[in-house]
C-alpha cells in the first residue's frame, strides 16, 4: 500500500502526522505540568486561608458578640479576595472551576483540557459549637489559564511555522528531484515507442543528470541501430528488386518466346490439318494449356515486377490491381478510394504502396472468406497512407504477420514507414503509412 502512494505523498504524510503528533504531545505536557505547576503557585495562599479561618474562630470564640464580628469580618474580604466566607445555608462550596466559565480570549475545550489541581480549602467557622459556614479559597485562575494557553498557541505557532517551512522546503527538494525524474520517465517511454530524436533534459540532482545523460546515449545509439537497420532492410529490399527484376526479364525474354512459339507451332499445325480426328483434339487441349501457361506467365511477371507502373503512373495501376481482383474474386464485393495524386509517387515508395495492397488482396482472397472488403489509398500531409479492410474471419491470435506480409513490414520499415494489422467491430485492417519526403522522387535502386 505505502509502495503505491506518490513519491510527495510519502513525502508529507509523514510530515502531518508529526504535526499532529506535535499538538497532541502538547495537550499531554499541558496535562503534566500545568496542574503541579497551579498547585504549587497557589498553596502558600491555601495555608494562609487555613491560619485566617483558625484566626477567626479564636476570635469568635472570645467575642461577646460573635455574629456581628463575623459580619463585618464578611464585609471586609470583599468581592475580590481569593479567601470568601461560605454560610452553610447557600449550599455546596464554590469550587476552582466555578470562576472559569467564561475567560476572556480562551475557548472553553482549553479550559477543560487543564486538570486543575484540588486547591479548595474549607475551614469551618463554629460560633457557640455550630457551624454556622466555611472559610473557603476560591482562587481566579483566569490570568494563569490565559497565561497557558498564550503559551500553548506560541508552541503551535511555532509547530506550524516549522512545519510550513519544513513542507516548502521539501515541496521544493522534490520538485526539484521529481521533474527531472518524470521527464526521464517520459524520455524512455518514448524511447520505448521507438522515438530517439527527442533528448531527454538533463537537470535536477548530479545522480539524475547521470542518468539522463544516459539515457539520451542510449537514445543516439538506439537512433543510429535503427537508421542502421533500415539502411540494412532497404538494401536488402533493392537486391530483392534487383533479383525480382533479373527474373522476370528472364522469364519475358526467355521464356515468352517460347510459349509464343509453341502456340504459332501448334495454331500452324492445326491449320495445316483441319481433320485430324483426336489428333486435333489433342491440339486443342495443347493451345489451352499455352494459354494457360501464357496468362500464368504472365500473372509471375506481374508479381514479380509490375512494369506497367512506370508507364501507367501508381493510381492507374492500383486500378488495373482492383480490377483484377473484381474479375478473379466476383463473390467479394471490392470497394475503393484511392488519390488521383499517387501518379505523382514512383520509385520504391510507389513499389511498396503496389506490394502493401497487392499482398493484403491476396490474403482477403485466400484465407478471409469476406463478402466485402474496401481499399483506401491517400497523400494526407507529409505521409503517404494505406487502409485495406475486410469483414472476413480475422487472423490467428499467435500468428499476426504471415510470410507475404512480414516481407512488405520489412519494405515498409526500410522506408522508415508502419504497418499494422489488427481487429476491431469484426472487420480486419492492415494499415500502412509511408513518410514521403525525400523518397517522393527516389529513383529505384539496381
Amino acid at each position: 500500500m505505502w509502495q503505491r502512494l506518490s513519491f510527495r505523498t510519502q513525502l508529507f504524510l509523514p510530515l502531518g502526522v508529526s504535526f499532529v503528533a506535535a499538538l497532541a504531545m502538547a495537550g499531554v505536557l499541558l496535562q503534566i505540568f500545568a496542574a503541579g505547576q497551579l498547585a504549587d503557585e497557589n498553596e502558600p495562599a491555601r495555608r494562609s486561608s487555613r491560619t485566617v479561618a483558625i484566626a477567626l474562630n479564636s476570635a469568635l470564640s472570645a467575642s461577646d458578640n460573635p455574629r456581628k464580628m463575623l459580619d463585618a469580618f464578611v464585609s471586609s474580604l470583599g468581592t475580590s479576595s481569593d479567601i470568601q466566607f461560605h454560610r452553610v445555608e447557600a449550599g455546596p462550596s464554590p469550587s476552582v472551576r466555578d470562576g472559569l466559565r467564561d475567560v476572556h480570549g480562551v475557548p472553553r475545550w482549553f479550559v477543560d483540557l487543564i486538570a486543575f489541581p484540588d486547591m479548595d480549602a474549607a475551614s469551618p467557622v463554629i460560633i457557640d459549637g455550630r457551624r454556622v459556614g466555611d472559610i473557603v479559597f476560591v482562587p481566579d485562575l483566569s490570568a494563569d489559564v490565559f497565561e497557558k494557553w498564550i503559551g500553548f498557541l506560541a508552541l503551535t505557532s511555532l509547530v506550524a511555522v516549522l512545519m510550513v517551512l519544513t513542507g516548502t522546503i521539501a515541496y521544493l527538494i522534490a520538485g526539484s528531484a521529481l521533474r527531472p525524474l518524470e521527464n526521464l520517465g517520459a524520455g524512455l517511454t518514448r524511447i520505448r515507442r521507438g522515438d530517439y530524436t527527442t533528448p531527454i533534459p538533463v537537470a535536477g540532482p548530479p545522480e539524475i543528470r547521470q542518468g539522463c545523460e544516459e539515457a539520451n546515449a542510449l537514445a543516439a545509439t538506439l537512433a543510429q541501430l535503427s537508421q542502421d537497420n533500415r539502411d540494412l532492410l532497404h538494401r536488402l529490399v533493392s537486391l530483392q528488386d534487383n533479383e525480382r527484376r533479373d527474373l522476370a526479364r528472364e522469364l519475358h525474354d526467355e521464356l515468352g518466346p517460347l510459349l509464343f512459339s509453341i502456340r504459332a507451332g501448334t495454331i500452324a499445325l492445326s491449320e495445316a490439318s483441319p481433320q485430324m480426328g483426336h489428333f486435333g483434339n489433342s491440339v486443342h487441349e495443347l493451345m489451352r494449356s499455352v494459354e494457360a501457361l501464357q496468362q500464368t506467365n504472365r500473372r509471375i511477371l506481374d508479381r514479380l515486377r509490375p512494369l506497367y507502373i512506370e508507364e501507367l503512373g501508381l493510381e492507374a495501376s492500383v486500378q488495373t490491381l482492383l480490377r483484377n481482383f473484381r474479375r478473379q474474386a466476383p463473390q467479394i464485393d471490392l470497394t475503393a478510394t484511392i488519390d488521383p495524386a499517387l501518379n505523382g509517387i514512383d520509385g520504391p515508395l510507389a513499389q511498396t504502396v503496389y506490394r502493401v495492397i497487392q499482398e493484403a488482396l491476396t490474403n482477403v482472397l485466400r484465407h478471409a472468406a469476406a463478402r466485402e472488403a474496401h481499399v483506401e489509398a491517400a497523400i494526407s500531409g507529409d505521409a503517404l497512407t494505406v487502409e485495406v479492410s475486410d469483414d472476413g474471419a480475422g487472423f490467428p491470435a499467435d500468428n499476426v504477420f504471415g510470410r507475404g506480409l512480414t516481407g512488405m513490414h520489412e519494405r515498409v520499415r526500410a522506408l522508415s514507414g508502419s504497418l499494422s494489422l489488427l481487429r476491431a467491430d469484426e472487420r480486419t485492417y492492415v494499415r500502412c503509412r509511408l513518410p514521403l519526403g525525400e523518397l517522393r522522387d527516389e529513383p529505384v535502386s539496381g
